[in-house]
């Protein structure tokens, strides 16, 4: 059994309001490069601290640059993971695995 077109909008809907914004990634790329902000608020603790170590090495900054072309797509993986939970719970709620 596949998900209705209401069920389907309301997970968009989720994904729009509880995903992460694409300005305050940005802002916090641009504005907290050297504490990764950006990386911590996408999700990804681990290789934020591997980003903020790599800059007493000197090869943070262009890793933070590398960042600003990859934002969008860490951005779009981070809402395709709250998408497909957000189905999963839907299609368990309906008695359906998914």
């Amino acid at each position: 059994m596949a998900l209705s077109t209401a069920q389907l909008s309301l997970i968009e809907q989720r994904v729009a309001n509880d995903g992460p914004s694409t300005a305050v990634a940005f802002l916090l790329w641009l504005f907290t490069w050297f504490l990764s902000g950006h990386r911590f608020y996408l999700g990804r603790g681990g290789s934020a601290v591997l980003q903020i170590l790599s800059y007493f090495l000197l090869i943070g900054f262009i890793w933070w640059i590398v960042d600003g072309f990859r934002l969008t797509d860490m951005i779009r993986q981070k809402r395709d993971d709250l998408r497909h939970r957000l189905t999963t719970d839907m299609l368990a709620h309906a008695g359906v695995e998914a």
